[in-house]
C-alpha cells in the first residue's frame, strides 16, 4: 500500500463498531521464580473467546481495531498495577509508518504511567507479509522507541529464518506444536535445542508457550529455556492477572 494512502486511512480511520476486552496470562521465568510477563490476550466485552472479536475484523477497521487493541491492553495493565512486563500482540499489516502509527502507544503509556521498557510488542508470524524486510523496518523502529519485541509462533509461519537474519528481536515464542509432546519427542527435542542454541548466538531469548504438563516443563529447562507460559503455571484471567503466590515457579 502507497505510504500516503496508508497514512489518510490512519488519519480519517472510523471508531470501531464493536467493544472489547483482555484476559491476561503470565509468562514465568522459571529461573528467577516469578512472573516475567503478562500476555494481553483479545476477549469479548463479557469475556467470549477471541475468535467473536477476531471474526469481525476487516481491511476497513484492521488499522483502528490494531491502535484500540495497545491503548486498552496498557489502560487495563496499568489498572491491575501489572508489576511484570506487558506483551500485547499487532497486526504488522495495519502498519504503514512504524514512526507515526506508534504515537497512540507512546501516548497511552504515558496517560497511565505504564514504562514504554516494560511493553512487549508480539508480532504473529503465521500472518502474512508481503515484505519481510519492511516487518523487519516495523520492528526496529519499536525497539528504537524502547519497546521490546518477539515473533510469536516462531517455526510455524511465513517469516523464520529469514527475518531473523534481517532482524533480531529480543526474544521469540516457540510455536506450541513444536512443544506438546516434546518429553516424549526426540524430534521435538533437538528442534528446540537447536533454535535455542541459535537464539543464543544471536542474544535472543527464547518463550516456551502452550505448556501444558510438568514433564514438558521440566523438558524445556532442561534444554535451557527459562521464559515459559502455559495452562501448566496459568490459564488466562478475564480483566485480572493471576497472584505471583498462586502460580507455579519452578517446572513440576
Amino acid at each position: 500500500m502507497d505510504v500516503r494512502a496508508g497514512c489518510a486511512l490512519c488519519r480519517d480511520a472510523n471508531p470501531l463498531q464493536f467493544d472489547f476486552s483482555y484476559a491476561f496470562q503470565p509468562i514465568v521465568d522459571v529461573h528467577a521464580r516469578k512472573v516475567f510477563a503478562h500476555e494481553a490476550l483479545v476477549r469479548g466485552p463479557a469475556g467470549e473467546p477471541a475468535s467473536s472479536v477476531l471474526s469481525r475484523i476487516t481491511a476497513d477497521n484492521r488499522y483502528s481495531f490494531d491502535q484500540a487493541c495497545r491503548e486498552k491492553a496498557i489502560r487495563i495493565a496499568a489498572s491491575l498495577n501489572l508489576p511484570s512486563h506487558l506483551s500485547i500482540n499487532f497486526l504488522p499489516n495495519a502498519i504503514y509508518r512504524p514512526e507515526v502509527c506508534i504515537r497512540s502507544t507512546l501516548q497511552a503509556a504515558d496517560r497511565h504511567g505504564f514504562p514504554v521498557e516494560r511493553i512487549i510488542f508480539e508480532t504473529v508470524e503465521g500472518e502474512q507479509v508481503s515484505d519481510g524486510k519492511w516487518l523487519a523496518e516495523i520492528l526496529s523502529e519499536y525497539k528504537r522507541m524502547g519497546f521490546k519485541t518477539a515473533i510469536d509462533d516462531f517455526g510455524a509461519g511465513f517469516a523464520g529464518l529469514n527475518l531473523l537474519a534481517d532482524f533480531q528481536p529480543d526474544m521469540v515464542k516457540l510455536d506450541m506444536a513444536l512443544i506438546r509432546g516434546i518429553d516424549q519427542s526426540a524430534s521435538r527435542r533437538a528442534i528446540v535445542a537447536g533454535v535455542v542454541f541459535m537464539c543464543g548466538q544471536l542474544d535472543i531469548d527464547v518463550i516456551a508457550e502452550g505448556i501444558e504438563t510438568g514433564d514438558e516443563a521440566n523438558c524445556l529447562s532442561d534444554l535451557g529455556i527459562r521464559l515459559m507460559q502455559g495452562y501448566w503455571f496459568g490459564r488466562p484471567q478475564f480483566e485480572g492477572a493471576a497472584r505471583e503466590a498462586d502460580i507455579p515457579m519452578h517446572p513440576a
